[in-house]
């Protein structure tokens, strides 16, 4: 699973690089985060730009995420594509996620990755 972390940004950002949050990577973005949130400070956020789409097990998978993140870390979403949105609404998980708009920082993560492997 593939998720940059910027831990020089405030708050501590994770990009989730996959274009599809679906079955086939449910379960290894769900232990991913679980690492990442075991060393991650009390402000996370999780940004989804990258995903294009995302399914019930995709969906599945930030649910476990959040339940991981607290009661000791607040998890906030940012970046959301339309078509993830539009699941988010439908499924009124957006009552349930704090969603943000993405922070100055937030693309940090995404770019320092991208600077790394051109290196």
């Amino acid at each position: 699973m593939d998720l940059q972390i910027n831990s020089g940004a405030v708050p501590y950002t994770v990009a989730c690089t996959c274009e599809r949050l679906d079955a086939p990577v449910a379960i290894g973005f769900k232990d991913r985060m679980r690492e990442i949130l075991s060393a991650a400070p009390r402000e996370v956020l999780l940004d989804l730009s990258s995903v294009r789409f995302l399914d019930s097990s995709g969906l599945g998978a930030l649910v476990a995420v959040l339940k991981l993140a607290q009661p000791d870390r607040r998890l906030m979403l940012s970046g959301m594509t339309p078509a993830v949105e539009k699941v988010f609404r439908l499924t009124r998980m957006d009552t349930v996620f704090e969603i943000v708009t993405p922070f100055p920082d937030a693309g940090r993560a995404r770019d320092t990755a991208r600077a790394t492997d051109a290196a």
